[in-house]
């Protein structure tokens, strides 16, 4: 047995709060429908690929309506995808539901991520299993992996161990691409008449899994409120020493709200958001002499230091590179498969790539530095497409404004001196014990999974709302996955997948930021979070995101 920290055994003890219908029990939750659904986008597609579960109602759960179905259910899980704070309080949520309604029900735990079930890998929970694992990090009670459903293969295989393990229906915890899959699985289920139920939990730290019915991905919280504490922590030592400027990448693929939610609670001199590049097609060189812009002013005040956010997927936003990525992924998917291409030397790739390039893609791709090229040509992700984790975006900034400030320099327009440091910080956020938010909210999560289970619907996700009350105000339901699909190209094909929320321009988050960051970026404004909080005045331990508060109209402290 591992020996554990203090506020590891003080967090196994606490007592996360449920939403408020689910308070009184599984037993006396209620549910009603609402208003029937449809894609948010390319309806016709969508509704043909999944015609058996598409276009249900919402779901709401309250102690007025039809009663749940208290029949004896026994459920897998799938955790899938990369890891968030919350997921495992999202387990023991579902459990407890279960065991609640009848103490003969069994969960089942995958393990190793969608592979589990195809595989028929799985432990069985109990309460000493479970109690182990209430509100801590990471996703090691069962693992997590990347495979992805959709193939008729594994869902045969799935089907059968199911059947083998009577399993009733299948939670799977994941962000928008898993729970594509959950869509894809409860579709086949369904058209097969098999009764199996699947249900999906939002998950993401990247905060792009939300729109009317989903207002947070869980581990949103938990994650902004680490990277902020040390963010806040490298500020400090910037306006301590005052002779680095800091380059930190974020984490966050596709959206900005990681690095946006951050820099509200930071308040660093500069922060890029990849989606306001992409609206006022800022080239590469704009950027830069942004960025060269506000070193040299706060040079001419006597601060030659200072920290910029850089938001992971910057470099796709960028219009030129978008275009130039957009056509490079289409020809690897067939170069890839090139046995000579795949042996040759990087230098011979580029002249390869560049001669079946069109002339204006060839030319960007050309004019990056070969540390920039050879990381565009790394191992593609599960869809087809460049990992930008990958990308030294920071250190390519960094290095084209030095370049910048050298010819300033000997122009006798900059006198200041220019020391630098590069960061990216990822992985020590996805991880971390959850937040009193990301343990309340998963907790609800779970639960709540198992009410739809009852409630005898499928291709659902779990949803509660009204997040910036008290949880005692927190609004339990559901919304059908098709509901949030659309089509978008991967792997050169047209294929359904949830649509990824980006941060709105004209929403009151990046308003907020707008307004400010003129004042943040030639004065010291910096803020200094530091850790999460799981103790004290609930002002303290339990406040939201900056965003959250934002986005429902509360006044945020920032």
């Amino acid at each position: 047995m591992r020996d554990l920290s203090p506020l590891h055994k003080a967090r196994l003890g606490y007592n996360p709060k449920l939403a408020g219908a689910l308070q009184e029990g599984i037993k006396n939750v209620k549910f009603t429908f609402g208003e029937k659904t449809s894609a948010v986008k390319d309806k016709e597609d969508i509704e043909k690929l999944f015609k058996d579960v598409y276009g249900g109602p919402i779901v709401s759960f309250s102690n007025a309506g039809e009663s749940l179905n208290l029949a004896n259910k026994n459920v897998g899980v799938i955790l899938s995808g990369g890891q968030a704070p919350g997921g495992h309080n999202v387990i023991a949520g579902l459990y407890d539901a279960i065991k609640q309604a009848n103490p003969n029900n069994k969960l089942y735990g995958f393990l190793g991520g969608p592979s589990g079930i195809i595989d028929g890998k799985c432990v069985e929970f109990d309460d000493k299993f479970i109690d182990a694992y209430r509100n801590t990090g990471g996703f090691d009670i069962i693992g997590s992996g990347r495979t992805k459903l959709e193939t008729e293969e594994q869902f045969e295989k799935s089907l059968k161990v199911c059947e083998q393990l009577n399993i009733n229906a299948i939670v799977i915890i994941g962000g928008d691409d898993s729970n594509t899959n959950a869509c894809m699985l409860a579709q086949w289920l369904k058209a097969k008449n098999t009764g199996i139920q699947v249900i999906g939990c939002p998950k993401t730290i990247d905060g792009d899994l939300k729109n009317s019915q989903i207002e947070i991905s869980f581990g949103f919280d938990t994650a902004t409120k680490t990277y902020a504490e040390l963010v806040g922590n490298i500020q400090r030592d910037a306006n301590s020493a005052k002779k680095y400027w800091h380059f930190i990448k974020l984490m966050g693929r596709s959206a900005t709200h990681v690095g946006l939610e951050v820099a509200l609670q930071t308040q660093p001199n500069i922060a890029l958001i990849s989606e306001e590049v992409e609206a006022k097609k800022q080239s590469l060189k704009s950027i830069v002499d942004y960025i060269t812009d506000v070193v040299v002013k706060r040079a001419e005040k006597g601060k030659n230091f200072g920290v910029a956010l850089i938001p992971e997927g910057l470099i796709e936003f960028i219009p030129e590179m978008k275009t130039m990525i957009q056509s490079l992924n289409d020809l690897l998917a067939v170069l890839e498969k090139d046995e000579a291409f795949v042996n040759a030397a990087n230098e011979t790739k580029y002249e390869i790539i560049s001669s079946k390039l069109d002339k204006d893609n060839a030319f960007v791709f050309n004019s990056l530095p070969n540390l920039i090229k050879a990381q565009l040509l790394m191992d593609r992700d599960p869809h087809g497409n460049v990992q930008v984790s990958k990308i030294e975006t920071e250190k390519l900034l960094i290095e084209m404004v030095k370049a910048n400030l050298k010819k300033l320099k000997a122009e006798g327009k900059y006198n200041g001196k220019f020391s630098e440091q590069a960061h990216f910080f990822g992985y020590e956020g996805r991880c971390a014990m959850p937040s009193n938010f990301d343990a309340d909210y998963c907790y609800s999560l779970g639960y709540n999974a198992f009410a739809l289970i009852l409630a005898g619907l499928t291709g659902y996700l779990s949803s509660v709302k009204n997040l910036t009350a008290p949880a005692s105000e927190w609004r339990a339901g559901g919304v059908p996955l098709t509901m949030m699909m659309n089509m978008e190209k991967r792997h050169g094909v047209m294929k359904p997948v949830i649509q990824k929320a980006l941060v709105e321009l004209d929403g009151p988050v990046f308003k907020e930021f707008e307004a400010n960051r003129e004042n943040y970026a030639l004065n010291d404004c910096y803020i200094f979070p530091g850790a999460i909080q799981y103790y004290g005045p609930t002002e303290v331990c339990d406040n939201t995101t900056i965003t959250l508060q934002l986005e429902q109209k509360v006044p945020a402290k920032c």
